[in-house]
Order: structure tokens, then C-alpha cells, then sequence
């Protein structure tokens, strides 16, 4: 017997209400990264064949509403932020835009050379020193992205030495002037380092890795080369010109 209601001669396709429950029953009052009951379990509770149960599940995996990790099961997915990339980008405004709560922490902040790429975006000499300072953000408590950001020593050293937390971009602007994005390079790539640690994610899941450059507006003087990984379980980049 049936726990659910399901109709079966009402026009409307087995799958289809059996994916509505599954979307009001949990997906609706669920939380982010909750187990769904085994597809023999909610098959038996609907009254249908698994092959009716998994096509109701896979049409809520298409809605990139449940996710299904092999030999695991199916979970609720988190909610996918939808983050704009632009030439004005800001990470805390961004995020403000969309109603959430945002915090940031610095992890390292030292002095070392920069590498050929780091410093050609800089327009500085290979091994020169720049100042690197590692963030972590977090969106609503949960880890979002680390940022590893590059910046001339001169005069960024002395003018960040206060810095602990907050927007970075927001601190620079106030010294600088406003600053514009001149590039972002999008990668999906493994986590390296402690980057799955910190973001809170299996070594086997993937990240994006944006690449990016800020100049001055006034002048186009590069001020910082930024290497951002997200959360690619946590969010979506939408690019704009």
C-alpha cells in the first residue's frame, strides 16, 4: 500500500507527482547536504517500481535540486549562489545584493617572491617581493572561497598592515580610488593544498579557480592579481562585460 497519494489515472505522469512530493516533502523542508531514504524505501512508500522512483528522482536532479553521489545516495543540493563576475566585481556587495551574510578572515599574510605569472600581471620583475595575503569567506557560516591576493609591496604593505578581516577592495578603494577588473580566467580544477580543508569538501571535489586583475580606474595601474577557488557545489559565475 501506498504511503503517498499518487493517482494513477488523473493525466498527469507517475514521475511527475512523485517528483512534486519528493520537491514539498524534502527538498522543501530538508537542509542543504540531507540524506534522501533509500530508492527501494521511497519506491515501497510510493507504490511504483524503482525505475519510476528513479526517473522522479532524476528530474530533480536536472532542477539541480537533489544531487545523487554514486554508491552513497541522493542528497538535498545546496543552494547555488548565482555570483556575477564583472569589471566592478565585489565579493561582499555581491553577495549583500543577494540577501546574505558574509564574513572574512585573513589566514596568512607574508612577504615572498612573486612567480613569473604573478609578476607579470603586476608589471613587476620576476622574484620581486609582493605582499600575499590569504582569505578565507565564508556566506551565511558556511565556506565559500579562499582567495590568495598579490599586491605590490610598495606601498600596499604598510597601508594592509591593520588588515584582518572585512573587504579588501572596499580598503583599497579608500586609499587608492576605485579599482576595476581587467580579467577573470574561470578553471575547474582539484583542490590543492589545505583548499579542501578549509572549504569544508572532499580532495576529489572539484573547485573554480578564477583568476583576476585589478587595476586602477583612474590609470590602469595593477594594483592586485587575485586567484579565488569557489565552492563549485556552493555556486554559479555568471560573467558580464
Amino acid at each position: 500500500m501506498s504511503l503517498y497519494a499518487i493517482e494513477h489515472d488523473n493525466g498527469t505522469a507517475l514521475y511527475a507527482q512523485i517528483a512534486k512530493v519528493l520537491e514539498r516533502d524534502y527538498v522543501g523542508q530538508g537542509a542543504p547536504g540531507g540524506r534522501l531514504p533509500s530508492e527501494g524505501n521511497l519506491a515501497n512508500r510510493f507504490g511504483v517500481n524503482r525505475h519510476t522512483l528513479r526517473r522522479a528522482v532524476d528530474e530533480l536532479i536536472t532542477a539541480g535540486l537533489l544531487e545523487r553521489q554514486h554508491g552513497v545516495g541522493v542528497f538535498i543540493a545546496d543552494r547555488l549562489l548565482d555570483y556575477q563576475i564583472g569589471t566592478g566585481t565585489r565579493y561582499t556587495q555581491n553577495l549583500a545584493d543577494l540577501g546574505i551574510a558574509t564574513e572574512s578572515s585573513v589566514l596568512r599574510k607574508m612577504v615572498a617572491p612573486a612567480s613569473a605569472g604573478v609578476a607579470r600581471h603586476l608589471n613587476l620583475p620576476n622574484d620581486a617581493p609582493v605582499l600575499w595575503i590569504e582569505t578565507l569567506r565564508r556566506a551565511d557560516g558556511v565556506p565559500l572561497c579562499v582567495i590568495s591576493h598579490f599586491l605590490p609591496v610598495e606601498p600596499f604593505k604598510t597601508m594592509l598592515d591593520g588588515y584582518v578581516d572585512g573587504s579588501l577592495h572596499e580598503l583599497l578603494a579608500q586609499h587608492c580610488g576605485p579599482l576595476r577588473r581587467t580579467e577573470s580566467l574561470v578553471t575547474a580544477v582539484l583542490p590543492q593544498g589545505d583548499d579542501a580543508k578549509l572549504l569544508g569538501i572532499a580532495q576529489t571535489r572539484p573547485v573554480l579557480r578564477v583568476k583576476s586583475l585589478n587595476v586602477l580606474e583612474r590609470d590602469g595601474t595593477p594594483v592586485e592579481y587575485a586567484i579565488t577557488r569557489f565552492r563549485a557545489d556552493r555556486i554559479q559565475l555568471r560573467i558580464t562585460p
